[in-house]
């Protein structure tokens, strides 16, 4: 199988996702925090332009995540979305003509040299285009259940690392939801056409989990320190998405020996996100 389509597009979709983060986050910040689950939050971000111009990213991002995920395993495709935590930093610095600091370059390369590392280890494969519904409902059930013990969990807490934690991990839930959801409806998209697409249930569960992810992000954003949410955030979408892809899509994955370069990979990766967020949070 091919990899070389599903990581193009995956890694588009991380810069889409990338830029979104930076225009979204400066969004939010303009709009007055609340300390608990306000709906009306996505009403006062529709009159920011800069939050506007994150949507579009964000729809330019689904799209190449959509086509990444018809060509590729979901093990493979969403682990690369690790990226966008670099990307977000040098689109800010960019914006604001800031260098970032060596500190961070170091994070960066240990991002990158850790996420490369992992997949080659790993060697994500396979590509299962169908998954029955009796196999989704144990793990939409349980994934539900956790954003909304997460997210109560969060919101009962002051704004501060616990809040912003739990609310970033939510949101890598329902992520992760949305990709694996969304892949199989590409497929019945290829399949069946627009009709079919439009008349599976998986089409209009990836919508809500999506809706879901955003409501979630913004107030993850203003629940507390990056430092907290956003390693949530990209650490968790990772690990759930690597599940789905092994449990639900049935990929295969290396083991054996392969686990020893895959962990120190993986090690890499979490260092290098938990000081770019601390160094993105002190900035």
């Amino acid at each position: 199988m091919s990899v070389v389509l599903p990581v193009l597009f995956a890694v588009c979709a991380a810069f889409s996702n990338a830029l979104a983060t930076v225009l979204q986050r400066r969004a939010a910040l303009t709009v007055r925090q609340t300390d608990s689950f306000r709906p009306g939050l996505i009403l006062d971000l529709l009159k920011r332009p800069l939050w506007l111009a994150g949507i579009l990213a964000v729809i330019v991002a689904g799209v190449g995540q959509a086509a990444a995920l018809a060509t590729g395993p979901l093990s493979l495709v969403q682990p690369l979305f690790v990226l966008e935590l670099p990307l977000a930093l040098l689109i800010a610095s960019l914006m604001t003509r800031e260098r970032l600091p060596k500190a961070q370059w170091g994070a960066v390369a240990a991002v990158v040299l850790g996420l490369g590392v992992a997949l080659m280890a790993a060697s994500p494969d396979g590509n299962r285009t169908h998954v029955a519904l009796d196999r989704w409902i144990p793990a939409l059930a349980i994934a539900a259940g956790a954003v909304v013990a997460l997210t109560v969990a969060g919101l009962r807490r002051p704004a501060g690392r616990a809040r912003a934690g739990c609310l970033g991990a939510a949101t890598a839930i329902c992520y992760a939801l949305t990709a694996g959801l969304m892949k199989t409806s590409m497929h019945i998209l290829d399949d069946d056409g627009l009709a079919g697409f439009l008349t599976a249930w998986q089409t209009y569960a990836f919508c809500v989990a999506g809706i879901a992810a955003l409501l979630l992000l913004e107030h993850a954003m203003q629940g507390g320190p990056l430092v907290a949410s956003q390693p949530a955030l990209t650490l968790g979408d990772a690990t759930v998405s690597l599940m789905l892809g092994i449990l639900i899509y049935e990929e295969d994955v290396r083991v054996g020996w392969w686990l020893v370069p895959e962990t120190l990979g993986v090690a890499l990766v979490v260092v290098g996100v938990f000081a770019l967020a601390r160094g993105e949070a002190a900035t």
